[in-house]
């Protein structure tokens, strides 16, 4: 058993505005990863064996806008306003069901690469 039920990870690495790259805090990844931590705290879902909201560095998905990653499904997501949010905490943090229309497109050099799962070796 995981000590939450769902974990969602806010990409909030900001670069300056002149960066070759775009950057999600210049998005305004901070405001709303705290919009989605004050609507989980007041659905009574925050906490252990809930969810937990975090912040994350930069995961590297900076042209496909600001992001979000929900373990342990690993489904990634872009969002724009609170609406978006709040569709991916009614539909898939609540109801189990992943919003597709908010899907990040899966990298290309990741489908093929599998990274094998850890092996327990009864410690």
């Amino acid at each position: 058993m995981t000590f939450y039920a769902r974990h969602l990870f806010f990409c909030t690495n900001r670069r300056a505005e002149d960066a070759d790259r775009p950057s999600c805090e210049n998005c305004g990844a901070s405001r709303l990863r705290a919009y989605a931590k004050t609507r989980i705290k007041e659905l009574g879902m925050a906490g252990a064996g809930g969810v937990r909201v975090n912040t994350a560095g930069c995961l590297d998905r900076c042209e496909e806008g600001p992001c979000l990653v929900v373990y342990p499904e690993a489904v990634w997501y872009t969002y724009v306003d609170e609406e978006d949010l709040d569709e991916i905490i009614e539909s898939h943090v609540i109801n189990g069901r992943p919003v597709k229309r908010l899907f990040l497109p899966e990298p290309p050099e990741t489908v093929a690469r599998v990274i094998p799962a850890p092996v327990d070796e009864g410690g």
